[in-house]
């Protein structure tokens, strides 16, 4: 998974990163061209954010900037070149992209 992430123009991220959250109190929706595919919430999460950062920094050392990549929730589909995808996060601006 982490090279399917790693591509040029992959894995897009905010244009600021919000830090006065309650991480484990968000509402996750994407929306593909418009259509609800993903509506979810980190209180469904299989393991809190608590406990992947406890687990991850017992193998590394994670750094003030470091991001977590926590996966997906249900709803995965195929994507095409030209549509276009809306990822809203809680409160916080949503993050638009194209797909070329």
């Amino acid at each position: 998974w982490a090279r399917a992430k790693s591509f040029d123009t992959f894995t897009p991220l905010g244009p600021y990163i919000e830090t006065k959250i309650d991480p484990q109190d968000l509402t996750i929706q994407l929306f593909q061209n418009g259509q609800l595919r993903q509506n979810s919430h980190t209180s469904q999460m299989i393991f809190s954010c608590a406990q992947l950062v406890s687990f991850i920094s017992t193998n590394m050392t994670l750094l003030p900037g470091d991001i977590i990549l926590t996966g997906t929730p249900s709803g995965v589909g195929p994507i095409e070149s030209g549509d276009r995808l809306e990822v809203r996060i809680g409160d916080m601006h949503a993050l638009c992209n194209s797909v070329s």
